[in-house]
């Protein structure tokens, strides 16, 4: 196990870094230049002169990137001070340190994400396993009818609707805002609830709907039917047999969606104006801010490859007949 983690950890480094370098030259390949859009419209000749030195443009492009390579694990030192690893840079637009930036807009963006993932993992599989659990009856019937029609909605849809019922129109909550929630638990729940629960909404229809017919492919395997066979109640089985082995494929798709959704809950923030890792890189392309959507991609990119590791590491221990190599 150990010697798996370690190689997964190697190739992830050698991943940011290929995705970093493919980053960092695709950008400095686009005509646009940077300093004119960080000078503004009235700029002199010598402001301009001043931000190409200041950001490091009039350096070789060779030279650049080894700058931001090295700066993310050692620091880097710019004209307005220096940058402690990791430092992705500072943005072309405000100024500020990119890794400054990104971490204030983070908590948001995790809160919202462990919120919303908890809801539908708990609604969606449950929903699930009893619609299995129940094949046939009412429950499932409804259960998969629910879910059919809850999936065909998207967030930027579903979003405005909620707040015109529950917001403008009747007025029985407030609009989304973001707290801490180590800061104040209540407000934070009061604040992002709705966001929550409407993203959560879209992703527990897709689970109902993967959870059921992932149980109903377990039930019908050889080892499930024969232990059914040996007079095991069905209780029994669908708990001790068929349960863990149909997480594997929920596991595997919620890696996904998970570090996805880390990576910058996109819809989600803008649907309901909130300052997060996704309404930060729609500002960075927007601003065309070099460093500031680098940083971005290469934080959601780190995400993602975290969560596939932890995602490959937990198939061992719900299934033990999965072995890694």
């Amino acid at each position: 196990m150990l010697q798996f983690i370690l190689r997964r950890s190697v190739g992830a480094v050698v991943t940011l870094f290929l995705i970093g370098a493919a980053t960092f030259f695709l950008f400095v390949a686009a005509p646009s230049d940077y300093a004119s859009l960080a000078c503004g419209k009235d700029c002199s000749p010598q402001r301009l002169a001043d931000i190409r030195d200041a950001l490091g443009l009039n350096l070789p492009v060779a030279q650049q990137f080894w700058d931001f390579m090295t700066g993310i694990v050692m620091g880097r030192d710019f004209p307005t001070g220096h940058c402690s690893a990791p430092c992705l840079g500072q943005s072309f637009y405000s100024g500020d340190m990119v890794w400054n930036t990104i971490m204030d807009r983070f908590p948001l963006t995790l809160t919202l994400t462990v919120g919303g993932a908890i809801v539908f993992l708990v609604l969606g599989i449950g929903s699930g396993m009893v619609a299995a659990y129940r094949r046939g009856s009412m429950i499932d019937k409804v259960a998969t009818g629910a879910s059919m029609v809850l999936s065909s909605f998207q967030i930027y849809f579903l979003g405005p609707i909620v707040l015109v019922v529950l917001v403008y129109s009747t007025g029985l909550m407030d609009d989304p805002k973001y707290v801490s929630p180590f800061e104040d638990p209540v407000g934070w729940f009061v604040g992002m609830s709705i966001p929550v629960c409407v993203m959560a909404t879209i992703f527990t229809a897709q689970y109902t709907r993967m959870s059921r017919s992932s149980m109903i492919e377990q039930l019908a395997e050889d080892h499930v039917r024969t232990a059914r066979a040996k007079g095991m109640s069905k209780k029994y089985v669908f708990f001790r047999y068929a349960w863990r082995g149909s997480l594997i494929p929920i596991v595997t798709v919620f890696g996904i969606d998970f570090s996805s959704m880390l990576g910058g809950a996109v819809v989600t923030e803008l649907t309901f104006s909130l300052q997060g890792i996704g309404r930060l890189a729609v500002n960075g392309a927007t601003t065309k801010d070099l460093p500031l959507t680098m940083g971005v991609m290469l934080v959601g990119a780190f995400f993602i490859l975290l969560v596939n590791i932890i995602t490959d590491i937990a198939y061992a221990f719900i299934d033990p007949r999965i072995r890694l190599s």
